[in-house]
């Protein structure tokens, strides 16, 4: 004969004070008493994240990175990123008529991959260059981007470029797939950054170099492709700290990217 209701409830009451001194055994009491079986952790693995989309980064190579970076940038564009770091913001505009260095550059901020690198160049009143890591764990091929220099797009204070190997080993000038730079840059008085500049400047370049100030002398050499429009104080910062011999800062200075929109 199964028992009554009153029976559990004198049995469990009866028996609370017994449990009082093993504290395990009071859920397998109440259970008993509430007439089910003992819950169980759950023991499933979670599910993993789901794959971020766009071309396999140990697939991308010099042969076909634009062709496929410009089909991922169709398909999944961006048009802004947050460059977190502990010593403040930056937000940073991409330009859209430079579509493969933005696409690698959206594509590698989604993959995780500069989250894993850190500003590891830092020259004082010139640039202060990312995307270096001495602990990736992401795999990816070391491609390279044809260049996209427009000039349209300078080195001012705030713009963001790709670094490159230079001199025979890269006549074509191609842009590392991973090595950004933001410029820092001083105001110059206009004759000195037209003598620096290695291509013709507009009369509102010059104006810009003058107030805002930049490395004229960069033009026409690297692609730039966006630039910061949010916390341009923030690279003062970073390039006020103590670096070594190699001009990497001697306390990390380490990268977080996320797409805004």
């Amino acid at each position: 004969m199964p028992p009554t209701a009153g029976y559990c409830s004198y049995y469990c009451h009866d028996s609370l004070p017994l449990l009082s001194a093993s504290a395990a055994g009071a859920p397998l009491l109440l259970a008993a008493c509430n007439q089910r079986p003992p819950e169980t952790a759950d023991a499933t693995t979670p599910a993993p994240p789901p794959a971020v989309p766009g071309p396999d980064l140990m697939a991308l190579a010099d042969s076909n990175a634009a062709q496929l970076l410009l089909a991922y940038g169709r398909q999944y564009p961006g048009q802004e990123v947050l460059l977190q770091t502990r010593l403040g913001n930056m937000r940073i505009r991409l330009y859209d008529d430079t579509p493969i260095h933005t696409a690698n550059f959206l594509l590698l901020s989604r993959k995780g991959v500069f989250d894993e690198s850190v500003f590891n160049r830092v020259v004082q009143s010139f640039a202060i260059q990312g995307g270096g890591s001495e602990r990736r764990t992401i795999a990816m091929r070391s491609y390279r981007l044809p260049p996209e220099i427009r000039s349209q797009h300078f080195h001012k204070r705030g713009a963001l470029a790709m670094a490159r190997y230079d001199g025979e080993v890269n006549p074509g000038k191609l842009s590392s797939n991973n090595d950004f730079y933001i410029v820092q840059g001083e105001p110059m008085p206009a004759a000195q950054a037209q003598a620096s500049a290695t291509r013709p400047l507009t009369p509102e370049q010059v104006k810009t170099y003058e107030t805002l100030g930049g490395t004229p002398g960069l033009d026409g050499q690297y692609t730039v492709f966006g630039e910061v429009v949010e916390g341009l104080d923030v690279i003062d910062k970073i390039a006020n700290e103590p670096v070594g011999m190699d001009k990497w800062p001697t306390t990390d200075v380490g990268i977080k990217v996320k797409v805004l929109k």
